[in-house]
């Protein structure tokens, strides 16, 4: 007898589940990538055909949405709390003797801790209905169209069940670098790490760019709703994850359930020693109470379970050789030494170079081209050489030397005393410097000009047709679609977009002008207090420094940048070009007026921009740091290290609803 559509269908789902498992997650495909498509082809024409035989659960869901405008928000059935940090077995041991006051012969599940994003996962029925983002923990971003592009994540589990779980989304340490490795191909921007790599995968308005992304997850926690169709009742914590594995989840293999403070330890010394050899990063250990019984009388705190802690690991040090030291020419002539090193994988990453800030550091560290270093990531982001090891020298190195003369221009440079022992070259036609003034000119942060990326300064400026970042406003497409590897498609994109960069605005044109010691928030100052991009170059040092936070060394930059009859005329010609040379906009109100901000994590509704425009709308300020100046953090999910520095400094945190309060309503500091 032959079979109907609806077996054929049911068969080639199955089929297509079984080979994108072993491809996607097992990564041992059993079928070349031709068979699979013809298959996939095949369902999606009998789906077509059939649409009374659509099913949410079928493989060509993974990738079937379209682009959105903007995520929408969930509000989560469970709370997604947070975790409170120890960073050393002391402070783990504070912890374990907070618990043993209440709960006696605790068990405790020691399992490692993904770097990645946390989401919710809810099914109802067995089908998986919406997956969020942990937001503040009680509002998050609905991301369901995303998570189904990861495939191991089940679209339908093997009992119709409801329930609701926590897990971690991060991206494999290999698909990481191969992403790396194709952006740094098509001249885009690199992403730090495969955590910031994940996020912003993740948060991608389109499914299909999530998809190409090949995302990971592993869910540890089950929320709420019921494992077991019979109603049964799970007793400890490991019972639930070896119930979720049974469901198809893709759950840690890596975890452990101890008794004692030392075999705590000797589990996070293990999984420390395995860090390199996993497939994904992780920084850091949970250590969870196992019971679920003990766990509901140790109770929550107000952000952090009472019955759980992270131990966070050290920035991880590794050693390496010094191969030669190279000296990059920055956009204001300053000379920064790099260490070029031997390669070693270090958080997540493989590392070739490393900064070393300066002359003065490279002395005070006794750092010799030949050297053993220690190197680390500082945050976990950016390489940084921590010491040399002299004694493991064979034989004598000569003691580095800056260069007399920039390496791009031949110039005799001079040793700065007065700024950070900074070496610089004094040339105002200095190539590098040039080049460097312009990318930054076409930044994001400044004009914003999409495409202007280092290749395309660098071609401009061999080929003559650009001198400064003027002239950037004369190129006509014709012009651009002559250079190497541009064709008329791009060329007319980045046509347009320096067309829209007309209009970004004083205040991102005078941090776009490149003047020293002035950044985002100087600038809004300027343009915001000034006016008129004229009156700033008229701006004495005395007026300057009336300004917040405009101490006379920033002021003397900005009075200095415009006595330059080079600057002079740069500012003339972007004025003749057409500019806006006026604030794009003055504050709606002054209710933030006198208040800083400074932006971590990611927010539930709003991206970064989004909530600087609020709060610069509301006539605050937004700073990239945290320090004693600043008023209040708004910290979302997986805030870092600017989040650890806030509470160091005692400086309110609040998150994205009461900022929204803060602008849209009456308000004092007092009120908070």
């Amino acid at each position: 007898m032959p079979e109907t559509v609806r077996e054929t269908v049911e068969k080639l789902r199955a089929k297509i589940l079984y080979h994108a498992k072993k491809y996607y997650v097992e990564d041992a495909p059993e079928i070349s990538d031709y068979d699979y498509d013809m298959m996939y082809a095949e369902l999606l024409r009998l789906e077509a055909e059939h649409p009374e035989l659509d099913d949410p659960a079928s493989p060509t869901h993974r990738v079937g949405g379209k682009p959105l405008e903007k995520f929408g928000k969930v509000t989560h059935a469970v709370q997604m709390n947070s975790l409170s940090d120890v960073f050393s077995f002391a402070e783990l041991e504070e912890f374990l003797d907070r618990v043993r006051e209440t709960v006696e012969h605790p068990l405790y599940s020691v399992e490692p801790k993904i770097d990645g994003l946390s989401v919710s996962l809810r099914y109802e029925n067995g089908v998986f209905t919406q997956g969020a983002t942990r937001g503040d923990g009680f509002v998050g971003e609905d991301v369901t169209q995303n998570l189904k592009t990861v495939f191991s994540i089940p679209l339908k589990l093997p009992e119709p069940l409801n329930l609701t779980v926590r897990g971690e989304v991060y991206m494999p340490r290999a698909n990481f670098e191969r992403l790396n490795a194709s952006r740094e191909q098509a001249g885009q921007s690199l992403f730090a790490n495969p955590r910031n790599a994940a996020a912003g995968s993740l948060r991608q308005l389109d499914p299909a760019v999530t998809a190409e992304r090949r995302l990971d997850i592993f869910v540890f926690n089950f929320q709420e709703g019921h494992l077991w169709a019979d109603g049964h009742e799970p007793t400890s914590h490991t019972e639930t994850l070896n119930r979720l594995r049974e469901l198809g989840f893709h759950v840690l293999e890596e975890t452990t359930v101890a008794e004692s403070a030392d075999a705590i330890e000797a589990h996070i010394r293990k999984l420390g020693d395995l860090r390199d050899t996993l497939a994904y990063d992780i920084d850091g250990v949970v250590v969870k109470i196992d019971r679920l019984a003990d766990r509901r009388t140790l109770g929550e705190g107000t952000n952090t379970p009472r019955w759980a802690a992270a131990y966070k690991f050290p920035p991880e040090q590794k050693q390496t050789k010094l191969e030669d030291i190279s000296i990059a020419v920055g956009r204001t002539g300053v000379l920064t030494p790099t260490a070029v090193l031997s390669p070693v994988r270090l958080a997540g990453t493989t590392v070739s170079r490393a900064t070393l800030h300066n002359a003065e550091f490279i002395r005070e560290k006794d750092i010799r081209i030949g050297d053993v270093v220690t190197v680390q990531k500082a945050g976990d982001i950016i390489p940084e050489v921590v010491r040399s090891h002299p004694e493991l020298r064979a034989g004598e190195l000569p003691a580095y030397r800056m260069p007399e003369r920039c390496p791009s221009c031949g110039e005799p440079v001079f040793y700065d005393a007065d700024e950070g022992a900074a070496t610089r070259c004094t040339n105002s036609k200095c190539p590098a410097q040039l080049s460097r003034g312009i990318e930054h000119f076409a930044s994001k942060d400044a004009m914003d000009i999409e495409g202007m990326g280092p290749q395309i300064v660098e071609a401009l400026l061999a080929g003559g047709l650009i001198a400064d970042a003027a002239d950037l406003y004369r190129l006509r497409a014709g012009e651009l679609a002559e250079l190497d590897r541009m064709g008329e498609k791009s060329a007319a994109n980045l046509i347009a977009a320096i067309e829209r960069s007309r209009n970004a605005g004083l205040e991102r044109l005078i941090y776009a002008l490149g003047i020293r010691n002035v950044g985002e928030v100087a600038a809004a100052q300027l343009a915001q207090h000034f006016g008129t991009l004229e009156a700033c170059m008229s701006a004495t040092t005395e007026e300057l420094c009336a300004l917040p936070d405009f101490g006379e060394i920033t002021a003397a930059c900005v009075v200095n940048f415009f006595t330059h009859p080079q600057n002079i005329d740069l500012c003339r010609r972007l004025t003749e070009a057409g500019l806006l040379t006026t604030p794009v906009r003055l504050p709606q109100s002054d209710r933030l007026a006198g208040l800083t901000f400074v932006l971590t994590g990611t927010l539930p509704t709003m991206s970064r921009d989004e909530a600087s425009e609020l709060i610069k709308n509301a006539g605050g300020k937004v700073s990239g740091s945290v320090s004693s100046r600043t008023s209040y953090v708004v910290a979302g999910d997986a805030a870092g290290s600017k989040l650890t520095k806030a509470r160091a400094l005692n400086i309110p945190v609040i998150d994205e609803d009461e900022l929204k309060r803060m602008v849209e309503s009456s308000f004092t500091e007092k009120s908070l």
